[in-house]
């Protein structure tokens, strides 16, 4: 099934799921009313599949936990984070392509 992989990351598993993971967490910092994360959508779930067991991968609704994003300083979106120790390592701000979120992806593997 599609996107059995990919996380929902919200305030009430943030703590755990993302600052606890003992792996490194990819967060897609994202709205519903924003095209560009619509286009790296498809690109975030192939890669949740892809990075299955290495990497969890997962989504963050701004608009609905606003302050989780707040709290990172997340103005533009999407915003592609890795997360490691419980801090943001790494970022991408807008819209690339799969072999840009790769690099990244391996950089932190």
């Amino acid at each position: 099934m599609a996107g059995a992989n990919l996380k929902t990351f919200t305030a009430e598993n943030w703590e755990k799921d993302v600052l606890g993971s003992e792996k490194p967490v990819l967060v897609d910092f994202w709205a519903a009313w924003c095209g560009p994360c619509r286009m790296v959508a498809p690109i975030v779930e192939e890669l949740a599949e892809e990075y299955a067991g290495k990497i969890t991968i997962g989504k963050l609704n701004v608009d609905e936990q606003g302050p989780v994003a707040g709290k990172y300083g997340i103005m533009s979106i999407p915003t592609l984070g890795i997360f490691k120790g419980g801090q943001m390592v790494d970022k991408i701000v807008g819209f690339r392509g799969k072999a840009d979120l790769v690099k990244m992806l391996e950089a932190h593997a």
